[in-house]
């Protein structure tokens, strides 16, 4: 249960960089070991969230977004 809810929120987490404008992979790549600590952070940042429900409709309406809603933990 907690790896199925760690995946949800991985993809939630990139969904939302992508819609923002941020390439993740570059990011990461430029210093893997500190950003991939960052990704780590973003992602579990997201699984606490209550809002999760809201984030996938709201990626699921929306290719690009202007700003993350007032509810991401992470933009």
């Amino acid at each position: 249960m907690f790896l199925k809810k760690v995946d949800e929120s991985f993809s939630l987490t990139l969904g939302m960089a992508e819609r923002l404008g941020v390439d993740v992979t570059s990011t990461v790549s430029a210093d893997p070991e500190m950003n991939a600590i960052a990704l780590r952070s973003a992602v579990f940042k997201c699984t606490a969230c209550k809002q999760q429900k809201a984030c996938k409709s709201l990626q699921a309406k929306h290719s690009h977004l202007d700003a993350a809603p007032d509810y991401c933990r992470n933009w």
